[in-house]
């Protein structure tokens, strides 16, 4: 089972998502409050299971409506995904994966780790 690591920055609040592995399959941008960075954190754990895929490095993609997964591949190469709520609004991103499956494979962890994630303050 996979859980949700909230932390401080130097700017801020963010979390993890972390599988039952230990390994983070998904981050956060920093929040400005801890209640925030919690609001963000449910509502990856109510998007997720739910959202479709959009696959950005197909040659013609189908637009997805959110909430949805984008997999697109960032500047180095690398594919990556981005999780986005039904606003529209980014709620977690991936590391980059040298490949597509490796990509896709985190996107079925974050649907399977994250409906019943733990939250884990360590503030």
């Amino acid at each position: 089972m996979g859980k949700f690591v909230i932390r401080r920055t130097n700017t801020g609040i963010k979390f993890d998502l972390k599988a039952g592995n230990g390994e983070v399959i998904a981050t956060s941008e920093v929040y400005k409050s801890l209640n925030s960075c919690r609001n963000g954190a449910a509502s990856v754990k109510k998007n997720a299971p739910i959202a479709n895929l959009e696959d950005q490095t197909a040659e013609e993609y189908a637009k997805e409506k959110c909430p949805k997964f984008e997999m697109y591949i960032d500047k180095a190469g690398e594919y990556r995904f981005r999780l986005k709520a039904t606003n529209g609004q980014t709620i977690a991103a991936s590391e980059g994966y040298g490949a597509k499956a490796g990509c896709l494979n985190g996107i079925d962890s974050v649907k399977r780790n994250a409906p019943d994630a733990e939250i884990d303050e360590q503030l």
